[in-house]
């Protein structure tokens, strides 16, 4: 496989792992290295393609072991180097290589496993990849010829010589000079999908012949012209961690940087204007104003693919996902039009059969007196009161511009019916351990100001917010708030199975009136005597169960807040199937527990949204609290007593954010997608010998596409287009999978409605509407042309972070692993229509930095468990990452490598585009850099910073002074200091949570938080490399095609 489990990953039942009776052998010679390689095929030997194999054993595992007895050459190309000019085309990315080295020298066999009856590409599963070199000695690269056969490489040179790019032709086309090429001569009409680019050769996987000597015909390879630029240039060393088993150099590998960055440049000053069957939106990580027309914008709904198949099996041909990315409650971009407002008996009502809202892709008829719905194919009649009468032959209401329901994407509906306003409950532990601690001192005083900030703020929703106070230990104390009362009345509650509440007036009051009452009480909680004194901890669920009854006794949503300072214990019976180790049968450790489950549920239809604060959390042993908060809408935040300056200020601002985030309310999610039109023929014979003629009767229509799954941080249920949620905000992003279920039609598209029904914080019920209409083809070509690398990696990583409650995680990798194969394999086969070599890598000129990002995905530490990963660590990431939107999780999962000015000056201020590749190679000991993470900011220090910098940054002049780990900026009157706290104060407001910043000294003991992050990189957990993995990719993928 391309990761090997580290020591705490545990084998789970049913993964096949590798047999101890198999010999060691050196890792180094799986493979072997660029000079010992051929390229193209025998001139005897056809592609022979077969049926890809989307679902067989053999496809599903990692390329890992190759036989000793199968001799196959190896091949692969490179390509998108950012110093050398880049020929476009329209949607591929094509790379070759070509030995200078290996010309004319008889080259080795490789071995790689084959089936010896189907000879279809079956890879088994071998222990590739060491651990970090802090874990092992530094990786050593495979001694490659210069000359001679097996003598050693030059240590000076590390990579092949680079050519100038040339482009692949066709067998019975004359290869062009470069000159050519550059200029895109005649090259449209040989490759017309897309980029290509030509450099140094990597081995093919798909020779089969003992020895070979390689030859340059113009059927294969063209001859290459070396560039004198490229041979002069000074090739950066590279770090252990950086190098390729293979000889590869990363620089020329597609950059998802540079895809980014080229992104920026083309939406740089531009609107994109939201249309039906619009083109492809910018990258979520490219910020550009929207302008609705019609179509939702792409910040709220973002497919995979802005085109769909017309049918199935094109589809599960190109085997990528079909499905979108769904934000309903999506802040909106600073210059664009606020969302409209309708009123409940003002705007059209919409489909009367299967509930869809009024949107434009309904069709009127009958001069505007009935529209027909594409969502269910029926016709509904319209209201006198909302009747206008259309125009032109297309049939538009002459209101159509004056109705946001008629006109626009997206709407919002503010319904009549008016509900509780949301609530606001503060329950706090005063158990003998959290009364002896020294945190709730301070955990008073924030909450007191806080509380008395809210009081202030007349305009703000929350000034008149109802409160209530809950404290517990082993038993519940709720408090009488009621301003009739000279001071509060705390009310015990000792029998806690079933919560009695005593009273129900006074548990909730308006801020305004309880501020005083609440205050009085929080000065004292420092105070309290505990009463008893449970030394196996306090349960979580106890303080969620007693805020719940609250919510439920008095019929309104709300927030609870916990503040949690003792040791976590779980409830019910760890002996009972409900537990992880309480059954034979093998669970994940994802998995939550029914007690959770059942009490998530319960929150959910009441709408109470659980946030806890852990002040004092295990990371070793205990319950992890997590599951109820996350499923609820919520979050866990985590500290460690509170006892830094930065873990309070973290508290501080992780509580102001909690409570004064826009929240929606038992909020519910369905989604409608397109369904066709059938009519049903009947032809009624009379006696006499003549006939009827046939008359089409209207019959319900089946639908076209399905929703077959969500995937996001709520309680699943058994409909997957109906989710309900206690709570959600701007963050909240469900991952939704679509299926055929009969072909489409290409001239009237597929349309895709959400329809969110939530209350807000004042008890007003609002509909909040979503509509996305997309193209169909039945060219699976276009479909890959309208696929987005950032989108899919947002739904895989939904969609596999939830599939690890219930499949093993090696299953996961391998999965992730084999669609991306098989999708380039597909690609290769069907819409690459230049004539390129076994020995190029094709690439959809989309999804350049696809297999960046999935490589990324499987070594994460949710998939591949580490050495230092704690299980409450990988719980705690999940949860977070599950919540994001599509623009956090790929920054997530390729963080921004920012370089800092040495010296600041109104020419070379900090920028948070000019990000770098996530590599070692990138980190020059002479700079500072900052990596930029949701739930990480890194400030890595080389050890050849001008002292200059280091004074003013840090107010240090000697690097082995300046101190590793948590840090807080010196606030300096200094252009760099001010730049780059400003910088770190922009990044901040980006991210959904509070973050602590690290500073990283090169060469000390806590870079390997650095290393996590490098993705581009081996991970620490032993997770590969992106050359190799893309090595893999090619390898296994034109085996497929064999």
């Amino acid at each position: 496989m391309m990761d090997i489990p580290t020591g705490n990953q545990s084998q789970i039942p049913g993964q096949n792992v590798k047999s101890a009776a198999s010999p060691p052998g050196p890792l180094c010679n799986s493979l072997p290295s660029i000079q010992d390689l051929s390229l193209g095929l025998p001139s005897n030997q056809g592609p022979g393609y077969n049926h890809l194999q989307g679902s067989s054993c053999g496809s599903r595992s990692n390329l890992t072991t190759h036989s000793s007895t199968n001799n196959t050459h190896h091949s692969m190309l490179h390509g998108n180097n950012a110093d050398q000019n880049v020929q476009q085309f329209t949607d591929a990315y094509v790379s070759s290589m070509v030995p200078a080295a290996s010309q004319g020298i008889n080259v080795p066999p490789c071995s790689l496993p084959m089936n010896e009856r189907t000879h279809t590409f079956k890879p088994q599963q071998m222990s590739l990849y060491r651990p970090y070199q802090a874990l092992s000695p530094p990786f050593q690269p495979p001694y490659t010829h210069q000359g001679s056969q097996n003598g050693p490489q030059s240590p000076c040179q590390k990579y092949q010589p680079i050519s100038p790019l040339s482009f692949g032709q066709c067998g019975n086309q004359t290869p062009q000079s470069p000159q050519q090429a550059f200029k895109g001569e005649n090259v449209e009409s040989t490759v017309n999908t897309g980029y290509i680019h030509n450099h140094a050769a990597l081995p093919s996987p798909i020779q089969q012949q003992p020895h070979r000597t390689l030859s340059h015909s113009a059927g294969n390879i063209n001859k290459l012209i070396l560039n004198t630029a490229a041979q002069d240039r000074s090739i950066t060393a590279q770090s252990p961690a950086s190098e390729s088993r293979y000889g590869l150099d990363p620089e020329l590998l597609p950059s998802a940087v540079k895809v980014m960055a080229e992104d920026r440049v083309e939406w740089a000053g531009k609107v994109f204007i939201s249309e039906p069957f619009s083109r492809l939106p910018p990258l979520a990580t490219t910020s550009c104003i929207i302008e609705d027309r019609g179509n939702v914008s792409p910040s709220i709904i973002r497919c995979t693919s802005y085109c769909v198949p017309c049918e199935g099996q094109i589809a599960l041909l190109s085997r990528l996902p079909l499905g979108a990315l769904v934000t309903p409650l999506a802040r909106q971009n600073a210059g664009e039009k606020p969302l409209p407002v309708c009123r409940e008996p003002e705007y059209v009502v919409g489909c009367g059969q299967c509930g869809a809202s009024m949107c434009p892709v309904m069709g009127w008829q009958d001069c505007g007196q009935r529209f027909s719905c594409p969502f269910c194919g029926k016709l509904s009649e319209v209201s006198w009161q909302h009747y206008q009468p259309t125009r032109g032959v297309e049939g538009v209401r002459v209101d159509k511009d004056k109705k946001p329901e008629l006109s626009m994407g997206s709407y919002e509906i503010l319904n009549s019916q008016k509900g509780e306003p949301a609530a606001l409950l503060l329950a706090i532990d005063v158990s003998a351990s959290a009364l002896r601690g020294r945190c709730m001192e301070f955990v008073t005083q924030q909450i007191h100001a806080l509380l008395t900030s809210l009081n202030r703020e007349d305009v703000d929703a929350l000034s008149d917010v109802r409160v209530g106070l809950i404290t517990y230990d082993s038993r519940i104390h709720v408090y009488d708030l009621s301003p009739a009362l000279s001071r509060p009345h705390m009310l015990v509650i000792t029998e806690t199975d079933e919560l009695q509440l005593p009273v129900r007036e006074g548990l909730l009051v308006s801020l305004k009136d309880c501020v005083d009452s609440i205050n009085s009480v929080l000065q004292l909680l420092p105070q309290f005597s505990p009463t008893c004194d449970d030394p196996s901890g306090v349960s979580m669920e106890l303080p969620v169960r007693a805020g719940l009854a609250v919510l439920q006794a008095l019929s309104c949503p709300g927030k609870l807040l916990i503040f949690h300072m003792t040791p976590l214990i779980e409830m019910g019976d760890t002996n009972s199937s409900s537990g992880f180790f309480g059954s034979n049968k093998p669970k994940s450790i994802f998995q939550p527990s029914e007690v959770a489950i059942s009490l998530a549920k319960e929150c959910v239809r009441q709408g109470c949204g659980v946030h806890l604060f852990a002040l004092s959390q295990q990371d070793v042993g205990g319950a992890w609290p997590g599951h109820i908060p996350y499923l609820t809408g919520g979050a866990l935040h985590t500290y460690s007593h509170l006892q830094g300056e930065l873990d309070r200020e973290r508290f501080s601002t992780d509580l102001k954010r909690t409570v004064k985030t826009e929240t929606g309310y038992k909020a519910e999610l369905r989604i409608f997608v397109s369904k066709g039109e059938r009519f049903l023929c009947v032809c009624v014979i009379l006696q006499c010998p003549l006939k009827m003629p046939v008359i089409p009767l209207f019959e319900p229509a089946s639908p076209d596409l399905r929703v077959s799954g969500c995937y996001g941080l709520f309680v699943p249920g058994p409909n997957p287009s109906l989710v309900t949620m206690a709570t959600l905000d701007g963050w909240t992003t469900l991952a939704v999978e679509l299926a055929h279920t009969r072909p489409l039609d290409e001239t009237r598209g597929v349309a895709v409605q959400v329809v969110l029904s939530y209350s807000t914080q004042t008890g007003d019920r609002r509909t909040r509407v979503h509509t996305l209409t997309l193209q169909c083809s039945h060219r699976l070509q276009e479909t890959f042309r309208h696929y987005q690398a950032q989108t899919l990696l947002a739904f895989y990583c939904k969609k596999m972070y939830c599939a690890v409650l219930e499949r093993p995680l090696q299953e996961l990798r391998e999965e992730l692993q084999t669609d991306l194969t098989e999708a380039l394999a597909s690609y290769r086969k069907h819409c690459c229509s230049a004539s390129v070599s076994a020995g190029q890598l094709v690439l959809p000129q989309h999804l350049r930095a696809l297999p960046v990002y999935i490589n990324s995905l499987r070594k994460s530490e949710v998939l591949l468990p580490g050495l230092r990963s704690s299980v409450h660590q990988r719980l705690q990431q999940r949860c977070q990452v599950l919540s994001m939107d599509t623009c956090c999780t790929a920054t997530h999962f390729y963080p921004q490598l920012l370089p800092l000015p040495l010296s600041v000056d109104s020419s070379n201020l900090p920028n948070p585009e000019e990000a770098l590749r996530c590599c070692g190679a990138s980190l020059d000991p002479r700079g500072l850099y900052l990596v930029h993470a949701p739930l990480t900011l890194l400030l890595w220090v080389g050890t050849r910073v001008p002292t200059s910098s280091l004074v003013e940054l840090f107010n240090t002049s000697c690097f082995s002074s300046l101190s590793s780990g948590e840090t807080k900026l010196l606030v300096l009157e200094n252009p760099l200091s001010i730049s780059v706290r400003s910088l770190i104060n922009t990044l901040n407001s980006q991210v959904p949570c509070a973050r602590k910043l690290w500073v990283v000294k090169e060469g000390d003991t806590c870079e390997e938080a650095l290393q996590r992050h490098l993705v581009e990189d081996k991970s620490p957990n032993g997770g590969a490399s992106y050359t190799d993995f893309l090595y893999h990719l090619h390898v296994s993928s034109v085996r497929l095609l064999q």
